[in-house]
């Protein structure tokens, strides 16, 4: 071990305090100047930046209630001189300072951010001519997006009362300050929500105003977010800010850039009176031009008319036509009355009650003898038809096969029931059905062939009646009988219209 130090010992915080305190009182408040590298703002409203030049860093924060004052908003890029004082921060071995006010270097370095921030907005099309829209001639709301407390709007709303007196709603923003772009960039949306018709007017001309100031006065309106709810605005926009030398970036968003407030409202409504006397002048020069209308109309009539008929001379001869055909009109009325009366007369010569009732008589007479015949014909028609239906029945009776089979003849078939005419077709063992009367026996046939045609009886043997042939006798009766029928109402017919004719 070596030999004992008569060094004083300081324990860790006390080392960190003394530095503190040596650190404070030597740069208690300081003005740095330097380019704004990081900055971050976190949920607590403190501001923590970074200050640099070429070579060295210093870290930097800036307590909530002064965010909120400062003229300008720190950004990257930006150099600024800060005021404040140096402290350390013990618990990382950190030096910082902390900013009690922050200005920018020169109207240079603000300028240089404003061009830089044109330039961005520029190239996503936000100041091109094609974005902007015409504004409305004749407007009836006008909302103004402004401080309600300034000499701004009472220049726009006394503009306005001299003009055209309209209804004006002021949307209430700070023109100045921290919070100056958040509520202009709200005032302008908050226009452009409202929906047309409904409780809350919509204005049809947005004027956005502040009066004159310093480039760091007008700050608020190179704000992105200003710039950005000027060019997606629906209603047409009016930027009046500052004075005529002055100029933001909204003014170059906007659809039109007045040089003062009063500008503005100048813009926005026409003068009434102008308006007045330019509906009068109006007025009067339709009035003339009607009246000289007229008057050449009229000239031309009359140069019209001068080549036409008089009207006596072209109703001459259709008038003289009308007389002509009004007195044969008289004479063809009596004549053809006459002949009317005459036919009417001859008419009703014939129509006595006793020639009627003879008539009446001999028609009804002529229809009983008709009716007697036609049923004297029916009867002896239907009797023929009967005995003719008698016969073919006798006739189908003697020529069925049943009656041959009565007399002692069978009918001998085969498995199916089919008749077999020839005794070579039977085969030894085939199953055979024997009809005869009084019923039908099922055979077999045995040994032997065939009787030969010598051996067999010379009395023929009867042929049965088909079905076919039964069925062909039956169609044949009843086509007689239909003919028959039609026969009879064709006479009933021909007496029937007999009668009429002679009835008539």
């Amino acid at each position: 071990m070596g030999e004992p130090s008569n060094i004083t010992e300081f324990s860790v915080s006390e080392i960190s305090t003394a530095i503190k305190r040596t650190v404070e009182d030597a740069f208690d408040y300081v003005r740095v100047r330097g380019e704004l590298g990081r900055v971050s703002r976190p949920a607590s409203g403190h501001i923590y930046l970074d200050l640099k030049d070429e070579r060295s860093v210093i870290s930097g924060v800036i307590w909530r209630g002064n965010a909120s004052r400062l003229p300008i908003q720190p950004e990257q890029g930006l150099e600024v001189i800060a005021t404040g004082k140096v402290t350390t921060f013990p618990g990382q071995s950190k030096y910082q300072m902390v900013i009690d006010a922050l200005e920018p270097a020169g109207a240079g370095a603000l300028m240089a951010l404003l061009e830089e921030r044109k330039k961005k907005l520029a190239a996503e099309g936000l100041f091109d001519e094609t974005r902007k829209k015409p504004l409305p001639k004749m407007p009836r709301v006008i909302g103004v997006v402004t401080s309600p407390t300034g000499s701004v709007i009472r220049d726009i709303l006394h503009r306005i009362a001299d003009r055209f007196p309209l209804h004006v709603q002021v949307w209430p923003v700070r023109v100045q300050g921290e919070t100056c772009g958040k509520e202009v960039a709200t005032g302008i949306r908050g226009f452009n929500a409202l929906e047309v018709g409904g409780t809350i007017p919509r204005p049809d001309v947005i004027i956005v105003a502040r009066g004159g100031g310093s480039l760091e006065d007008l700050w608020g309106f190179n704000d992105e977010e200003v710039v950005r709810a000027a060019a997606d605005s629906e209603i047409p926009l009016i930027s009046a800010v500052g004075h005529e030398t002055d100029w933001t970036l909204v003014d170059l968003a906007a659809d039109l850039r007045a040089p003062t407030p009063t500008g503005a409202a100048e813009f926005a409504v026409p003068v009434k009176a102008e308006l007045m006397t330019m509906v009068d002048d109006l007025n009067r020069r339709l009035s003339t031009s009607l009246t000289r209308l007229v008057q050449t109309r009229r000239t031309e009539l009359r140069a019209a008319s001068a080549a036409l008929p008089a009207p006596r001379d072209l109703l001459a001869l259709p008038r003289q036509r009308f007389d002509m055909v009004a007195a044969r009109l008289e004479q063809g009325l009596s004549i053809n009355t006459q002949s009317l009366r005459t036919r009417l007369t001859n008419a009703s010569s014939g129509l006595r009650p006793a020639l009627l009732s003879g008539q009446t008589a001999h028609g009804s007479e002529r229809l009983e003898n008709l009716k007697t015949r036609a049923s004297q014909a029916f009867t002896n028609h239907v009797q023929r038809q009967r005995m003719k239906l008698d016969n073919l029945t006798q006739m189908l009776e003697s020529l069925s096969y049943e009656r041959v089979i009565d007399r002692g003849y069978a009918i001998v078939r085969d498995a199916n029931g089919n008749p077999i005419a020839q005794a070579q077709t039977i085969t030894e063992g085939d199953h055979l059905s024997l009809q005869m009367r009084g019923g039908t026996v099922a055979a077999v046939a045995g040994e032997g062939g065939p009787t030969p045609k010598s051996a067999l009886s010379p009395k023929p043997t009867p042929v049965p009646l088909s079905p076919s042939l039964a069925t062909s006798l039956e169609e044949h009766m009843a086509q007689e009988k239909a003919k028959s029928l039609q026969k009879t109402k064709k006479k009933k017919s021909k007496v029937s219209d007999d009668t009429q004719g002679n009835l008539f």
